[in-house]
């Protein structure tokens, strides 16, 4: 099944004279300065001959502790998975069930043995390079997540390129996804239907991890209940129409994306690599009986939404239960401030996607 949402895909086709001074007038004034200085700090880390300030880069990403005590009905705390010796931060509603044990890292009680809470296993964006679990931006967009949407958060850290290349970050998402599915305390729901009900969820790079994870998972037969994917991070060699309309005219530019890719893919493969080009090389995911239902949310402003719409046709070919939500007028980064029309309309479609049969 297909979602139109907000807008109708048969719009896109127009606006080919948006120019660069156009994003001040669409984008909200204080989303288009947060995302304008991310640029200007991301264009000073990057180094031409692929190498990245990583010193520098963890002094300007802007981190904040979790939170023991609740704070807007959201607690949070963080653990360190020994067997990576990488940070989850876990982020839980403070009118659970287990409300007596705020600050515990190891939980002895479910979530809930009356009803079923739904957790979100959130792999943050940054194009597999910047920002961490504890970004002081998606702190705050997972504590939203678990107020929108009833549920418990799961933010993942991984480890980022170019210090590590593919498939880094997606062995990191396999070994969180197992740890999450271990947790005895994230379980949830009455009787013999008590378990952990999983969710993926990602922007950028982690809706590309999530899809990864998500087919993993399908072939080792563990089960996810749904992928979320916001305005995930797919290409290929060709360039699209919606790349050659948009270069550089909202935040992105086609060439710092291929600096990505070139950081992330092993050396010496391109764009069509299927860690970039899922749906590339005749691939399908036909065999995948068990793959889960998706919620692809596409902006209108973004340089790679014809990827993403390929992402979804590709989906609806190898008979994969898929809703897509097109935001006509918002960019990369809508998400961070609700400060939008687009960002109320995605999380209700989140809330209802997660709580749907």
């Amino acid at each position: 099944m297909k979602f139109l949402g907000c807008s109708e895909r048969a719009a896109m086709a127009g606006s080919n004279e948006v120019n660069a001074n156009e994003s001040k007038r669409i984008v909200p004034l204080n989303t288009w300065i947060l995302i304008s200085n991310f640029k200007l700090a991301y264009n000073m880390l990057r180094r031409p001959d692929g190498t990245f300030n990583r010193e520098l880069n963890e002094f300007l990403d802007r981190k904040v502790p979790a939170n023991a005590i609740p704070v807007d009905g959201v607690y949070s705390f963080d653990v360190v998975d020994r067997s990576t010796n990488l940070l989850n931060r876990v982020y839980l509603s403070s009118s659970t069930d287990n409300q007596s044990q705020w600050g515990i890292v190891e939980l002895e009680k479910p979530l809930s043995e009356t009803k079923i809470v739904p957790v979100i296993l959130f792999f943050h964006g940054g194009s597999f390079v910047h920002s961490s679990a504890n970004s002081a931006i998606y702190d705050t967009f997972c504590r939203r997540l678990v107020r929108t949407c009833n549920a418990a958060v799961v933010s993942v850290n991984y480890r980022r390129s170019p210090e590590h290349r593919y498939p880094a970050a997606y062995d990191d998402g396999w070994t969180a996804l197992k740890w999450v599915h271990s947790r005895t305390w994230l379980r949830s729901g009455k009787g013999d239907n008590s378990k952990v009900h999983v969710y993926l969820a990602g922007d950028s790079s982690g809706g590309n991890i999530a899809h990864h994870v998500a087919v993993r998972a399908a072939e080792e037969e563990i089960e996810v209940l749904g992928n979320i994917l916001l305005h995930p991070l797919f290409g290929g060699e060709e360039r699209t129409e919606s790349e050659r309309r948009l270069d550089g005219k909202f935040f992105v530019r086609i060439q710092d994306r291929d600096w990505y890719w070139r950081a992330y893919l092993p050396e010496g493969e391109n764009r069509d690599h299927p860690a970039c080009n899922v749906f590339g090389r005749s691939q399908t995911l036909d065999h995948l009986k068990n793959f889960p239902k998706s919620l692809v949310v596409v902006a209108g402003l973004d340089l790679l939404q014809d990827w993403q719409f390929r992402y979804v046709e590709g989906l609806e070919k190898s008979r994969k239960a898929v809703k897509l939500l097109y935001l006509k007028e918002a960019t990369i980064g809508f998400y961070f401030l609700p400060n939008n029309d687009h960002f109320q309309c995605m999380m209700n479609e989140f809330q209802s996607f997660i709580h749907s049969c």
